[in-house]
């Protein structure tokens, strides 16, 4: 059988991997067999992750990457196994414990003992290889096809809504499909499941119908599926689209509702979990240091060190983890492009010192643009330098130029002058100061103005989507007065407030200087660049395009906005009380390592330096017992791995706090700084 792989896409394997394939088809064609389910279900997955290769080549390859993995750990598995009796390891220990005696069994034992043992750790270590290698092949059209399905179902809500508003604006079934294709930039796979149908229907000379049914059962989405498969029975019957299309937006958007809610109380288990897990370090440290002051006790200080700076991580690590499987950041970056070109509006990203605009396509062919980028660059260097806040407030990250290399000088110069402790010695006699030069001041450093102004940023774009809702009834009902959409755009701006009222009148100022309102609208998206903005943005320009008149696609759009606030606060609200759960947590878990720390380690330090004369021999009795009781521990030690461990306890659970929030680490930046202010100085008291 010759098996050729298509080169249009797919999973980008050099020349290399495709000689591997044809190496191994053998093996495949003998281990497999036509009717395979295994070979069937994986050729499904192949097609659900759009990867172009044929089954018979992905898995050959597969068994040839398994084999070399296989190979190189069973070479390595060999060399354990021998190196075990080389170093006397297991020379003259017996392997099962089984007696049989003196005789020929006992020498042929012997004599085989090492060849199998060598034999054996080859053989699990290439199973084991092998198994890694083949595995990790088949898993990844599994693991993409699961990505497609997550971002399709969360899009399909939107994706029906602006189908809907197509129909209502008077498009017909065929550009309703070609409009959804055309609109990758803001509906990501879910367009690329419909240009699949435009594709089959324009190079393979399919029927729309046909292709409509092909993708239907490809398409890893069991809802996007349903949903393909119920058009085609509307256009087999030649029933009415509009009303299909309004039924299903009404039915997405109750089950965007209920798998909210099912996502909040799962959030709401997860929230209940880490409170008893990160309660579970802190029951092993009282443990461990009470069993330290116990005579003979087998408890030594690595354990402690593991408990602090392994296991807090890891369950810190390992919640946000399982937090990610079920909270999802919104898809898409937020940017339209223009028409069918790959190139964003520039002019609406506001140029900046970052991106020069129009003059960077340009620049190479001739001079004068050349003098034009260099006398833009220094124009726009002299406006961060005037207004550098603004700069920062639009690139929160920049600030780490200035911030990071801020504190490495800071530090190291305290470790040059002696201030900071350069030993572990050191850091016991300063804990306090020690962590303070080392952690909480380049904390305080990148993390405050990193914070700050992404904050500012966020509330800077979203505050164009705070009345979006509102602004688009009004824009509807100006549109059904008979004013154009233009004309409706200035009408709400004079009428109305806010931020998004101002960008309506410089899109209508904009088009009066002579740009297109397409244009305008899209580079009014780019310059805020917020998904949800975005979707909302593409309905009205789909629309306005066919007609001036869009009232009806301007109250679809308003009712997908509305629907959203409502899951909007809902999911704010729900997760506040999470934040409040996981700052309870940390809370606690500070209260009770300081009355751990002075009500019980400084009391029994009293007890072994108390004097025992003067009350008799019961204080004498006392003061030894104490004595006898401390001796094991060592005081500065345990201050310093416990003021560690509210420390990272404040800073994990502070990122937790802003995933939990907003599905994004930097959002935790401010509870990170927060918590672990207030385990600075709640420690600086305690001790």
């Amino acid at each position: 059988m010759s098996l050729q792989r298509d080169d249009s896409g797919g999973t980008g394997m050099s020349a290399s991997s495709d000689a591997l394939g044809d190496r191994f088809y053998p093996l495949y064609d003998r281990l497999f067999g036509e009717d395979s389910e295994f070979v069937a279900d994986v050729e499904t997955k192949l097609a659900q992750a759009r990867m172009t290769d044929t089954v018979e080549l992905y898995l050959s390859r597969a068994l040839g990457i398994g084999f070399i993995s296989g190979l190189s750990l069973w070479l390595i598995g060999l060399m354990i196994g021998y190196g075990l009796f080389a170093l006397g390891l297991l020379a003259n220990e017996p392997l099962i414990g089984i007696p049989v005696g003196e005789g020929l069994l006992l020498d042929l034992i012997n004599l085989l003992r090492v060849p199998a043992v060598v034999f054996f750790s080859g053989l699990i270590f290439g199973s084991i290889g092998f198994a890694f290698g083949f595995g990790s092949m088949v898993a990844i059209p599994y693991s993409r096809a699961s990505s497609r399905k997550r971002e399709i179902n969360m899009l399909l809500t939107d994706s029906v809504s602006f189908m809907y508003a197509l129909s209502v604006g008077g498009l017909n079934q065929l550009e309703i499909i070609e409009a959804m294709a055309e609109a990758d930039d803001t509906y990501g796979e879910v367009a690329r499941e419909f240009q699949s149908i435009v594709k089959e229907t324009e190079y393979f000379d399919i029927d729309y119908r046909t292709a409509i049914r092909k993708q239907a059962l490809e398409t890893p989405s069991d809802d996007l599926s349903q949903f393909l498969t119920d058009m085609l029975s509307i256009v087999n019957s030649g029933g009415d689209m509009e009303s299909f299309l309004e039924d299903k937006k009404e039915k997405h958007m109750r089950t965007a509702k209920q798998e909210q809610e099912l996502t909040l109380e799962t959030l709401e288990l997860f929230g209940e979990m880490y409170m008893t897990l990160s309660l579970f370090p802190l029951l092993l440290i009282i443990i461990m240091v009470i069993m330290q002051m116990i005579p003979n006790a087998d408890v030594s200080d690595q354990m402690l060190y593991m408990v602090v700076y392994g296991l807090i991580p890891m369950i810190g690590v390992g919640f946000m983890v399982l937090v990610s499987t079920v909270k999802h950041d919104e898809p898409g970056d937020g940017y339209l492009t223009m028409g069918n070109t790959d190139q964003r509006t520039e002019t609406g990203q506001e140029g900046g010192l970052l991106s020069l605009g129009l003059v960077e396509q340009f620049t190479g062919e001739h001079s004068v643009f050349d003098r034009i980028k260099n006398r833009e660059g220094t124009h726009e260097t002299i406006e961060v330098l005037r207004q550098p806040h603004l700069f920062f407030r639009d690139h929160p990250l920049v600030t780490l130029v200035l911030t990071v290399p801020l504190a490495l000088v800071i530090v190291v110069t305290a470790m040059v002058n002696g201030s900071a402790p350069t030993s572990w010695d050191e850091m016991l006699d300063a804990p306090i100061w020690g962590t303070f030069i080392y952690l909480y001041v380049p904390l305080y450093i990148t993390a405050l103005p990193l914070s700050i102004f992404r904050e500012w940023n966020v509330r800077h774009r979203n505050a164009v989507v705070n009345k979006l809702s509102e602004d688009l009834r009004k824009l509807s009902s100006s549109n059904d007065t008979g004013l154009t959409l233009l004309e409706s755009l200035k009408a709400v701006s004079d009428t109305t407030s806010g931020k998004l009222a101002r960008e309506f009148e410089m899109m209508h100022t904009k088009v009066n200087y002579g740009m297109s309102l397409t244009e305008a609208l899209i580079e009014f998206n780019n310059k805020y660049h917020i998904p949800r903005l975005a979707r909302t943005t593409r309905l009205i320009t789909e629309a306005q395009e066919a007609s001036n008149q869009i009232s009806d696609v301007l109250r679809t759009a308003a009712t997908a906005s509305e629907n959203h606030d409502d899951i909007e606060r809902e999911r704010k609200s729900r997760t506040r009380m999470q934040i409040v759960i996981i700052i309870m947590t940390f809370m606690t878990v500070l209260a009770v390592i300081a009355i751990l720390k002075t009500q019980f380690i400084d009391t029994m330090a009293g007890l072994e330096t108390g004097d025992s004369g003067g009350g008799g021999g019961a204080a004498g009795g006392g003061a030894m017992q104490g004595a006898n009781l401390s001796e094991n521990i060592d005081v500065n030690m345990l201050s310093v791995l416990f003021f560690h461990a509210v420390t990272l306890q404040a800073i994990i659970s502070g990122f937790i706090c802003g995933y939990i929030r907003d599905a994004d680490l930097l959002s935790g930046l401010k509870y990170a700084v927060g918590l672990s202010a207030i385990a600075l100085i709640g420690w600086t008291l305690v001790a």
